[in-house]
């Protein structure tokens, strides 16, 4: 995997990318728990959002590596 993506001339941290794609992924899970009301099973919100958060930034960056190599 490459540390740097080049986007038009301007190199940026791999891992940022990968960050907001994984953000952005967390915002729509967000909402989808809270439509279906999942959250009333979780004990400390903010806490279980940055562990979401830290898996979905995982799994964007596990599949982007499967996907550049």
């Amino acid at each position: 995997m490459t540390g740097e993506l080049d986007i038009y001339g301007v190199f940026i941290p791999a891992l940022l990318a990968w960050a907001i794609l994984g953000f952005i992924a967390s915002l729509i899970v967000r909402r989808l728990l809270a439509w279906l009301g999942l959250y009333r099973y979780v004990w400390h919100r903010p806490l279980f959002d940055i562990a979401l958060l830290v898996v979905l930034i995982w799994t964007v960056v596990v599949i982007a590596n499967k996907i550049l190599t």
